[in-house]
């Protein structure tokens, strides 16, 4: 039920088609008993974003009508539906956009990521969060406290990423770990990888921004792939043995290779990064020579409440990785400067009530 005060229009950034974002007026949601509409704050540009803003496609996932991007979000309720218990108007929350349906094998057991039916934002056809107003599931909300803003709590979505890989590979305490490509989901890994107590935390990137970067929240190594080989600088930083741990978070075929030469024996090997191409050639004898675990790292599960309370600690500075930031209306600039700005930008913020 929406309060007087609510509008009954919102602005929205749509994408009629690839390359292409216009400012449209929407109808503002109208709620489900179980949902609570989120007056949006703020929005991360995501690789996948520009993913479907370049080329309108990732994988099985097609953009083949007007969709509204963006997906990694926060704001605060504004109004709530009449089964909603958790939440009142005014409270700040984060949001995990990802809903899925809760009765299929996969929700049942936990790995609710794996979801047949997951309602995903900005995932064609689901429209995303370049809007004013949005409406979500109570269940995929969560509260945030009042030190922690709003960009921060967007970025408990790539934060999440770097959680579930951490789960889903074991990470120890005290062990070594190594990650390729920082871009914003490969940096808030780093910061996982802190958060799991890792002790070495290597990380390779082409740029140097980005690896400065990753200074900040927690590497202790950093190798700048322009200049050195990354498989030899990782074994003269472990003695020779390799790493526990590799997570390749770029998409990048070589840098996947290099994430599996820099295991140590019986290490374990996480795939966060998409490539764009489907197959990619890996030595299968050097895997079973060397029984390396193989984990393939599908978004998250189970997440956002740890997300949100390392990010609200105070142990890393995440705020530092927001080097610009947008107006909704100018929602079509903000892709363009995360496509021909690596060098430059790290995370790029949308702010559509501003």
């Amino acid at each position: 039920m929406l309060n007087a005060e609510n509008p009954v229009m919102m602005k929205a950034a749509v994408m009629p088609k690839p390359g292409e974002i216009n400012i449209e007026e929407r109808p503002v949601p109208q709620l489900q008993p179980d949902e609570v509409l989120i007056k949006v704050m703020a929005v991360g540009v995501c690789g996948s974003d520009v993913h479907y803003y370049e080329n309108g496609r990732i994988g099985r996932y097609v953009v083949e009508k007007p969709i509204i991007l963006g997906h990694e979000c926060a704001g605060m309720i504004s109004a709530v539906g009449s089964a909603v218990t958790r939440f009142q108007p005014g409270d700040r929350v984060a949001v995990e956009p990802g809903v899925t349906c809760g009765r299929c094998d996969a929700c049942k057991s936990g790995r609710y990521n794996l979801c047949p039916d997951v309602q995903f934002l900005a995932t064609p056809p689901v429209d995303g969060a370049f809007v004013q107003y949005m409406a979500m599931r109570e269940d995929f909300v969560f509260p945030i406290p009042d030190h922690l803003s709003f960009e921060e709590a967007a970025l408990n979505e790539p934060f999440s990423v770097g959680i579930h890989a951490a789960r889903r590979s074991q990470l120890q305490p005290g062990s070594t770990l190594a990650i390729m490509g920082m871009g914003p989901v490969g940096l808030m890994a780093v910061a996982a990888a802190k958060s799991f107590g890792a002790s070495r935390i290597i990380v390779t990137d082409l740029e140097p921004i980005r690896l400065e970067a990753a200074k900040r929240m927690g590497a202790t190594d950093t190798i700048n792939v322009r200049e050195e080989d990354p498989i030899e600088a990782i074994k003269r930083l472990t003695g020779g043995r390799g790493v526990d741990t590799a997570w390749e978070t770029a998409g990048n075929p070589q840098a996947l290779q290099s994430a599996l030469y820099s295991l140590r024996r019986g290490g374990k090997l996480a795939i966060v990064g998409l490539p764009a191409q489907d197959e990619i050639p890996l030595n299968v004898p050097f895997m079973a020579d060397n029984e390396i675990d193989i984990y393939g790292i599908f978004r998250y599960a189970n997440t956002y409440p740890a997300g949100i309370s390392f990010l609200s600690s105070g142990q890393i500075d995440a705020k530092s990785l927001i080097t610009d930031r947008y107006p909704l209306a100018q929602t079509r600039d903000a892709m363009e400067r995360a496509i021909h700005n690596k060098s430059g930008s790290l995370k790029i913020m949308v702010y559509p009530n501003e």
